[in-house]
């Protein structure tokens, strides 16, 4: 079943005072996202994630196009108590407890008063903040206030979860924490949609990726298919300081360290490279294709539109 469906999405706002001239945040944006999956919506600064974040919510109205989550418009009630969002700036009253909070939106998402208290203490623990409850909040670092604000997004045991940048002010060991706590939401069959620059983050997390940039889709699928290599070329490692000659005429680019050796070379010439490290007698450790990672895939993306960009200047 489809969670969320974007069907040519398009914000374009009015700028500047006296003469106002018009600027896409958005291009229309076609997307589907299924339900069960985490689904990371990438792109630099200024990409245009947080414009359909705050369309997908309601909190701002489209030029054009629509979008449908669970099945249902995004202003219709039943499908916003359904849902959870954290900012990419959250804003708590700072003298309210971090409980006190959360049993505040507990009221407003409708959990009934005598589970509210049960449910905080739950979400506390849940994002490692259970001895911090009583603490008011402008005493909390920006991690911490990061953590409360998942928290309030996932109280109501919502189906679909979405956050913006949230692993925004968060240390190793809190980041390693929400992408844990994404997961636990994916096994208990929730959809996470979430946006952010960490591509690290999200190549370990997603089940799919879309990759943005100035308003405009540039890629969509999921990690292994936008990273296999289109060069077609594997790795071989082997034990043995020794580089055969025959190797180097396949193209190998050997890298030696130690007693180990590791060579790339095409795959159309891998079986002759095992041949020749046999002759040679060398011990062969392992084969693996070489595959470019996402940081990869995301700078090809944008470098075109940047040229494009740079041209227009």
């Amino acid at each position: 079943m489809t969670a969320i469906e974007i069907l040519g999405l398009e914000k374009t706002y009015n700028v500047g005072f006296w003469r106002k001239r018009p600027k896409c945040a958005l291009r229309p944006l076609h997307m589907q996202v299924e339900e069960g999956e985490i689904f990371g919506f990438l792109g630099p600064n200024g990409a245009g994630k947080t414009t359909t974040l705050k369309l997908l919510m309601g909190l701002v109205f489209p030029t054009s196009g629509s979008a449908r989550i669970l099945g249902m418009e995004t202003h219709d009630p039943r499908m916003r108590a359904q849902i959870g969002f954290l900012p990419e700036q959250p804003y708590f009253y700072d003298y309210l407890t971090a409980r006190e909070l959360l049993e505040y939106y507990a009221g407003l998402s409708g959990v009934p008063a005598k589970e509210r208290s049960r449910r905080s203490q739950e979400m506390l623990e849940r994002v490692g903040l259970h001895d911090a409850g009583g603490l008011q909040l402008r005493k909390f670092s920006k991690g911490m206030l990061q953590r409360v604000g998942i928290a309030q997004a996932i109280l109501h045991e919502p189906k679909v979860v979405f956050f913006d940048e949230p692993m925004s002010g968060l240390d190793p060991m809190g980041r390693r924490e929400v992408r844990d706590l994404m997961d636990q939401l994916r096994q208990e069959g929730k959809t996470v949609f979430f946006s952010t620059h960490i591509l690290s983050d999200a190549e370990a997390l997603c089940d799919r990726v879309a990759i943005i940039h100035l308003g405009e889709l540039r890629g969509i699928g999921s990690v292994a298919d936008l990273t296999s290599s289109a060069q077609n070329r594997v790795e071989l490692i082997w034990q043995g300081p020794s580089v055969p000659s025959s190797l180097r005429a396949l193209g190998a680019e050997p890298h030696i360290a130690g007693s180990t050796v590791r060579a790339t070379l095409l795959e159309a010439n891998q079986d002759a490279a095992i041949e020749a490290l046999r002759r040679e007698r060398l011990r062969l450790i392992s084969v693996v294709p070489v595959r470019a990672s996402l940081e990869d895939y995301f700078v090809q993306k944008l470098k075109p539109t940047e040229a494009v960009a740079g041209g227009r200047q």
